[in-house]
């Protein structure tokens, strides 16, 4: 974890953060990829491979901190392979799958409210 100043601006938002539940909840899931990652792993474990493919629009570096950020929030699993070349597989953890129903009905939402 990084070390940060306890003053800070920063660490003061990251405190209301942890004091919200639904905010704590946004905070989790929010970020311009996680949704899209999240949804596509519904379905099946994919390599890294496969989902750089699947969002070629998104730099690798941007990929992998994305990545990282949802395995340390505990949405998504990392299994590495010992195999040459190196095997990487993500996965939902239960945590995410949780999720499934809530984010089926805010899709359901934006899109009554994008027809509207």
């Amino acid at each position: 974890m990084v070390a940060r100043k306890q003053n800070s601006t920063y660490t003061r938002n990251e405190k209301c953060i942890i004091d919200c539940d639904l905010t704590y909840a946004v905070y989790k899931i929010g970020g311009r990829w996680k949704l899209l990652i999240l949804n596509k792993l519904e379905s099946k474990k994919m390599r890294f491979s496969d989902l750089k493919k699947e969002f070629s629009y998104i730099t690798e570096r941007m990929l992998t901190l994305q990545l990282r950020a949802l395995e340390q929030d505990g949405l998504v699993k990392r299994t590495v392979y010992a195999e040459v070349p190196p095997r990487v597989e993500y996965e939902l953890t239960e945590m995410a799958l949780e999720l499934g129903p809530i984010l089926k009905q805010l899709s359901d939402w934006g899109s009554k409210q994008r027809n509207q």
